[in-house]
């Protein structure tokens, strides 16, 4: 039986150890870090001017917030890193580079179906992009994914009602198609060239898939000692990447949920007027409005009059693109990009909501 000798397992571990501290190292020298913990001190100097406690309560939400967030994190930076290290990422770029108008559409009813937030899905976005997946489809994945699931469209149709459940699940395939063929467009006028920013293409390992190239896939990534090491290296890299940016994201939504409660935000905006749906969805916008926490508050807010339209335009664009989605997407991609995501969900969720009133918003 072959053994190695002490020396070389010593010299493994101090390896290991080396580069566990580099890694911290590198962290606490990072912008996205120093920006926590400088806005951190400010907050806890507020807390101590004004007597108040909002920076220990802005950390606990932090953690619970990534805790809560973690298992669809996990399981997306996983696929993300195994697709890259077995090289199934280009079979997913191969399947998506066929017809345009039929990649898109069906991009957007996989969004539809997937269980995905607009954080979690993220990391399959970046590894999506890396391997050379056109933005079109990859747009409208990014934009349906996450208003409904199978699970919230239970919750859905029992906390607020059948009408709105469907309408909303609706509202997430048209706001992909909507994404996906604006992006179309765009490219065939020469723009969105190279989409992923200089910071997320070092995250994610991918290579990009050439059309007609030959495609090696290995399944069985923990027998090839580099392929493993590519995949801890891919999931370690985009979870720092994803965990450092999701917490500032999640730091600001603490403060704004305290400071500006997304209730009082919408009970502003209820009513009938004619641009109450389109309010709603501007102050929807930047509200973190878990798709499963916000089942009661929408129930709640039209019992008090405001109108279906104006609810489902508030709930689709709080979650497509909220502020915590918003800044890991800012990490992400080019400011072209950024833009056109921001602008797409906005109009799509204002768009969905005078649809839905126009029906008469069944409920």
């Amino acid at each position: 039986m072959n053994t190695m000798s002490s020396p070389r397992i010593a010299g493994l571990l101090r390896a290991a150890v080396g580069s566990v501290g580099n890694r911290i190292s590198a962290l606490f020298r990072d912008r996205v870090v120093i920006a926590f913990v400088l806005a951190m001190l400010v907050v806890a100097l507020y807390d101590i001017r004004n007597d108040t406690r909002q920076a220990f309560e802005s950390l606990v939400f932090v953690v619970d917030a990534l805790v809560g967030i973690a298992p669809f994190l996990l399981l997306a930076v996983v696929i993300s890193a195994f697709a890259s290290a077995s090289g199934a990422d280009r079979l997913i770029a191969r399947a998506f580079s066929g017809s345009p108008g039929r990649t898109v559409l069906l991009a957007s009813l996989m969004g539809a179906l997937s269980p995905f937030c607009s954080c979690g899905v993220i990391p399959l976005i970046a590894a999506m992009l890396r391997a050379g997946v056109p933005l079109a489809p990859v747009m409208a994945f990014w934009l349906a994914s996450p208003v409904m699931d199978p699970e919230m469209f239970v919750l859905t149709v029992a906390g607020v009602g059948s009408g709105f459940a469907v309408a909303k699940t609706l509202a997430g395939v048209v706001l992909g198609l909507l994404g996906g063929f604006a992006v179309l467009a765009i490219e065939r006028a020469g723009g969105l060239r190279d989409p992923l920013a200089g910071a997320a293409k070092g995250c994610c390992g991918s290579q990009s898939f050439v059309p007609g190239s030959a495609i090696d896939v290995h399944w069985r990534v923990w027998s090839d000692p580099a392929r493993r090491e590519r995949f801890l290296q891919d999931a370690l890299k985009t979870g720092l990447f994803l965990g450092k940016w999701l917490s500032v994201a999640f730091l600001a939504e603490s403060l704004m949920l305290a400071w500006l409660p997304a209730e009082s935000v919408a009970q502003a905006v209820g009513g009938e007027g004619p641009l109450t749906i389109a309010l709603a969805a501007v102050v929807g916008a930047p509200a973190y409005l878990n798709g499963y926490a916000g089942i009661p508050l929408i129930s709640g807010l039209i019992e008090m009059g405001m109108s279906g339209g104006a609810a489902l335009a508030f709930a689709t664009s709080g979650a497509v693109s909220s502020i915590p989605a918003a800044i890991a997407v800012w990490a992400l991609v080019r400011r072209s990009v950024f833009g056109l995501y921001i602008g797409l969900g906005l109009g799509g969720a204002i768009l969905s909501g005078y649809a839905y009133q126009l029906l008469g918003a069944p409920i």
